[in-house]
């Protein structure tokens, strides 16, 4: 076969899958602090700040239903979910559906990119 076809070929698939990848990674923590407007009434970024929900402080890496003094649901304690990007960003297009019985109340962030900038602010502002 053609080396250039072959090459041709390759760089089409490297393309693609770095195309497919993630979206989280493009998001602008500048605009997710107004979306993290919609979360702040029942979640803190400061570490030990319980308010109805649990402090976001450290949530990337950290077990669900981990943060300490927190009373969790049943459901989220036994999840067996480990927050990262994308099973945050899963988490908060549909709560109910990634944890059925969650105690969170919020129905979801339906917009894809609004997503995105609130874990890039969380990333950001929590760690």
């Amino acid at each position: 076969m053609n080396r250039k076809v072959v090459n041709l070929g390759l760089a089409l698939f490297a393309a693609t899958v770095l195309a497919s990848g993630p979206a989280f990674a493009d998001g602008d923590a500048a605009k997710g602090k107004k979306v993290f407007n919609k979360c702040k009434a029942c979640h803190a970024l400061e570490a030990g700040k319980n308010k109805i929900g649990p402090s976001l402080h450290g949530v990337m890496g950290r077990a669900a239903g981990a943060v300490e003094g927190f009373k969790y649901s049943k459901a989220m304690m036994e999840s067996g979910l480990t927050w990262d990007e994308e099973t945050l960003a899963n988490y908060l297009e549909k709560p109910k559906k990634v944890v059925p019985g969650t105690k969170m109340a919020f129905a979801g962030l339906k917009k894809e990119k609004q997503r995105d900038d609130v874990i890039a602010y969380i990333k950001e502002n929590a760690m």
